[in-house]
């Protein structure tokens, strides 16, 4: 059987999606793949597949070893530029840590993207584009579902929402790339109107935007709640207690709130961005400014018809990104793979015997 090691740190740092997506895809193909493949987690041994999720030091350190036995593989869950957006370092820091994230993948056998849009990207970084494979995300309908109208009323008086609340959910780090600020002015703009904001600093002062953010997080609007880091077991009501997901961001690859959202079967509005495009097509609402956010989301509140083809929507979405669908990707993903080791290791066996 062949062995699958995944190696990641991701869930050291709460609040981020890197460790929602980790945690999704191992449990896929640990479920999904056994009859092929035996996966073990962060063992740092010898494996056929060695699967990087983060480029952690100790992992670029690794790959010399892990090349001997077997194929590696990284995930691509950011770029230079969606970290440019993030965090806020030193110039010279960034520099050196961009070098070698870059340098990082290019180790790699083969890469995989969760957005077709950056493998353009990765290419322009040198990065040869036959080891780059797109494989979506995936969000289990067993941890992520729609609520029935009594558990509902529950989640919204956990939470203190009134029951005829018009309730908008955004998820994410607090940061300014995923459109706060603008998220919080169209707030202001609609009071008649619950917004709700799931997420923190979870990367502390080092967050760009920190002391603006931080100051409207403290202070926020009447009708903003901004609850924090939440754990993911407890994600599910969060967005149950909504009515629509909005995330203003410039600049994701594929966030994992967006697929927990349209399982829970809530209307997806987003900003009108490239990188959407090839991977949610017309399961979401878009808008370029505030004002045409303000104007599509007045119109969910106010038009059921309106609401009614958004949800349907959504609910087309998550269909789309099925258990079966993607795990056919990863089944197909990690045969290739094998393929190759099982054709590498019969030449280098015939090898030695022309040798002998």
């Amino acid at each position: 059987m062949t062995t699958i090691n995944m190696l990641s740190s991701a869930e050291k740092v709460k609040g981020q999606g890197v460790a929602s997506a980790y945690l999704e895809q191992v449990n896929l193909v640990k479920s999904g793949l056994s009859d092929k493949y035996k996966v073990e987690v962060n063992k740092f041994k010898l494996s056929d597949i060695t699967h990087y999720h983060t480029v952690d030091l100790k992992h670029f350190l690794s790959l010399p070893f892990t090349k001997i036995s077997g194929k590696t593989v990284g995930y691509v869950h950011f770029l230079p530029e969606t970290i440019e957006e993030s965090l806020d370092m030193p110039i010279l820091f960034k520099k050196v840590f961009y070098k070698y994230m870059i340098a990082f993948y290019n180790k790699m056998d083969y890469l995989v993207t969760v957005n077709p849009y950056f493998i353009d990207k990765l290419c322009e970084y040198g990065i040869d584009r036959k080891k780059i494979t797109y494989i979506p995300n995936f969000v289990s309908t067993k941890d992520f579902y729609p609520y029935d109208s009594n558990k509902k009323k529950e989640a919204r008086e956990k939470y203190g929402i009134a029951p005829d609340a018009f309730v908008v959910l955004g998820v994410g780090q607090v940061q300014t790339r995923k459109g706060v600020l603008d998220f919080v002015e169209i707030a202001k703009n609609m009071p008649d109107v619950q917004f709700i904001w799931a997420g923190g600093f979870s990367f502390g002062r080092i967050t760009s935007g920190y002391k603006e953010l931080k100051e409207i997080v403290d202070s926020p609007p009447e009708n903003v709640k901004f609850i924090g880091i939440v754990e993911r077991d407890d994600m599910n009501s969060i967005y149950n207690l909504c009515d629509v997901f909005f995330l203003p961001s410039y600049n994701e690859l594929f966030p994992m709130s967006i697929l927990e959202a349209m399982n829970c079967h809530l209307p997806i509005v987003l900003r009108d961005t490239d990188i959407y495009k090839n991977i949610l097509f017309d399961y979401y609402l878009k808008a370029d400014d505030n004002k045409e956010f303000e104007e599509i989301l007045y119109n969910l509140k106010n038009d059921e018809n309106s609401f009614g083809m958004a949800r349907k929507s959504s609910v087309e979405g998550s269909l789309y990104y099925s258990k079966e669908h993607v795990l056919c990707l990863w089944r197909e993903f990690y045969d290739s793979i094998s393929k190759d080791l099982k054709t590498r290791r019969f030449r280098g066996k015939m090898y030695e015997k022309e040798s002998i």
